[in-house]
């Protein structure tokens, strides 16, 4: 054989190489690329979310759909980090964090998140967890008091006398002076500050009261969304964020895996029940199964409202907003009326919901509960 054809034909058989190598490598991109979400490989790279709580605990049923989300990898399949952090119990310490850029992500009250904003916080609610008011007054079982109404000339216990923010729109909306309350600041024992007889009430919220009556605190309640239309907690970004091509990507993937860890718990609430009580000790030594997942389904009815009535998990009621907005301001807790479309968006919710139910059924579907969660009772239906 010549030189020069043992020379074509190299070049011939590294030239089939190189197309069959290419071919390979479109191929395996076009799988990866048409895979739900949950089951791509984690990109190499991931963007760190720091989320901090407004409690000062992340010991609580209430954050299952980020443990959800972690749990299965959810986050991680698209790209998230995530570190959860408990934060100060300090009332506007969320937004402050995550105005500052020591947090990315925090869970106000709507009155924190408009108190926040007012003092030149650039935050925006980005996502509701709950569009029904999730605030409840904690009473004791012999209390005389009926009705919001009659929370007048009473003195109510709160961690922080910053929860005034929440608290005293309520209040107006029943008709109620809030010059008329007092309240009671008892720091992380307002619970307890109540049970010992030293308010008439206490601030409360859905899930908290099992949490409560572990510790054997056993109340009656006024439930908040019997009472009020207001809006509730949900999750804040920076505002600024929304004008950076990169974050809003970001954005999209993290509320993807939010709502991805709701809909887990929506199809085996059990399990999401079961994967936020073996995070924490402290959750088994003070609270049965059965309890845990009674706080959790509280909130959790809440959490998933939006998917209910066909807007898709995470859906902010503008107009419901823009009542509150205005009854906030007429109240005098914020000097200058912030447009609704400033502090509250659904830019996010329609990405967010494409995630792929089949997947995320299969994976509920799936899960394998512990003997002691297999009996636990679960309602029919949401109340």
């Amino acid at each position: 054989m010549t030189r020069i054809h043992a020379q074509k034909l190299d070049r011939s058989l590294t030239s089939r190489i190189v197309v069959a190598v290419t071919l390979l490598v479109l191929v395996g991109s076009l799988v990866a690329a048409c895979a739900p979400p949950s089951q791509q490989a984690a990109p190499a790279t991931l963007d760190k979310i720091v989320w901090v709580s407004p409690r000062g605990s992340l010991e609580v049923m209430d954050d299952f759909n980020l443990w959800v989300g972690q749990e299965l990898g959810y986050c991680k399949n698209l790209g998230i980090d995530l570190e959860l952090q408990p934060g100060p119990a300090e009332a506007l310490a969320v937004v402050k964090l995550v105005g500052e850029g020591q947090a990315n992500v925090g869970y106000p009250s709507p009155g924190v998140l408009l108190a926040g904003s007012d003092a030149g916080i650039p935050v925006t609610m980005a996502w509701e967890m709950m569009m029904q008011n999730v605030f409840d007054f904690a009473l004791p079982q012999d209390s005389s008091i009926q009705s919001i109404k009659d929370l007048a000339g009473k003195k109510i216990s709160v961690m922080s006398e910053g929860w005034s923010v929440i608290i005293d729109p309520i209040l107006v909306e029943a008709g109620v002076d809030p010059k008329s309350v007092s309240y009671q600041v008892a720091g992380p024992q307002w619970g307890q500050a109540l049970a010992q007889g030293q308010a008439d009430a206490a601030l409360a919220w859905r899930g908290l009261g099992p949490q409560w009556k572990a510790q054997g605190m056993d109340f009656k309640y006024l439930v908040g969304k019997e009472l009020s239309k207001h809006p509730a907690n949900g999750y804040a970004i920076n505002r600024n964020d929304l004008q950076d091509p990169k974050k809003v990507d970001m954005w999209n993937r993290f509320f993807k895996c939010v709502a991805m860890g709701i809909e887990f718990a929506r199809e085996n609430p059990r399990a999401a029940a079961q994967i936020t009580y073996d995070k924490f000790p402290a959750l088994r030594e003070q609270m049965t199964p059965q309890l845990a997942f009674d706080s959790m389904w509280q909130l959790g009815c809440n959490y998933w409202r939006g998917a209910d009535i066909g807007k898709g998990i995470g859906y902010s009621d503008l107009d419901g907003w823009n009542n509150y907005i205005d009854a906030v301001f007429n109240l005098g807790q914020i000097k200058t009326r912030p447009k609704t479309e400033d502090v509250v968006t659904n830019q996010f919710v329609e990405a967010a919901n494409s995630f792929d139910k089949d997947k995320v059924k299969k994976d509920a579907g799936a899960f394998q509960l512990k003997d002691e969660w297999k009996n636990v009772q679960v309602p029919a239906e949401c109340k």
